[in-house]
């Protein structure tokens, strides 16, 4: 069985509180929470968005997928980082008060992981709440552009974070700035998916982004089951 809410999130922005949608849903017994995020050109109810929550919740974690404000309001281009930032604070914060003590974790593909790395980076309450973050496809500068890497605020996250990559994604090319700005962090560990686009499409091979999603599902599921707590430990 699986506990089903659609919450309005409240977001404070500078220019006033605005409502975002959201999915939460909580399968019997979950062991952890996930709060994932979209991408800049796609809502929370995508397809790979879809079936990667559904994965997580087949392996016993809660789910709370959102939009961000700007596609809220309809509109298909980010606005200012910080109003992101803002929405995955208020999901995150949503999140722990549903978790029953249970780690909360922070995700996003693409867009929303960076949004949701700077977010715990940048308020001090957020990293004592958040266990770890998982990125999918972390865009780590645009396409053919690498002098505009965007991994300065990284190594302030204590927690552990998860970078899920594609071997083929332009937004990480070339590899070696990657492996420099993980090695750079406390605790991080990239898990590469042979032949996979920035989306973990795999030319030759046919997939649904709701299938491509789902079938993340284990091994983030694996990486944050590494990092849980340890009951026996002084």
């Amino acid at each position: 069985m699986t506990d089903e809410v659609a919450p309005r999130l409240s977001v404070d922005l500078p220019a006033g509180t605005v409502e975002v949608s959201a999915d939460h849903q909580r399968p019997d017994d979950a062991w952890a929470t996930i709060v994932i995020a979209h991408g800049a050109g796609a809502g929370y109810r995508h397809p790979f968005l879809v079936g990667f929550a559904r994965g997580m919740r087949a392996e016993g974690v809660a789910t709370l997928t959102f939009n961000f404000p700007y596609l809220e309001a309809g509109r298909r281009m980010p606005g200012p980082a910080t109003h992101a930032i803002a929405a995955s604070r208020a999901a995150i914060a949503f999140a722990v008060s549903r978790a029953d003590g249970t780690p909360v974790w922070a995700c996003g593909k693409s867009y929303g992981g960076r949004m949701a790395s700077m977010a715990v980076a940048d308020a001090a309450e957020l990293a004592d709440a958040v266990s770890g973050l998982v990125y999918l496809g972390y865009p780590l500068h645009p396409p053919g552009d690498d002098t505009k890497v965007r991994a300065a605020h990284l190594p302030v996250i204590g927690a552990p974070q998860l970078f899920v990559e594609g071997t083929n994604d332009p937004f990480v090319d070339p590899h070696s700035q990657l492996d420099e700005a993980v090695a750079s962090c406390r605790d991080a560990t990239i898990e590469w998916i042979d032949g996979g686009g920035h989306s973990f499409e795999v030319k030759g091979h046919k997939r649904t982004a709701d299938e491509i999603g789902s079938q993340l599902a284990p091994l983030v599921a694996a990486f944050m089951r590494s990092r849980r707590p340890d009951p026996t430990a002084a």
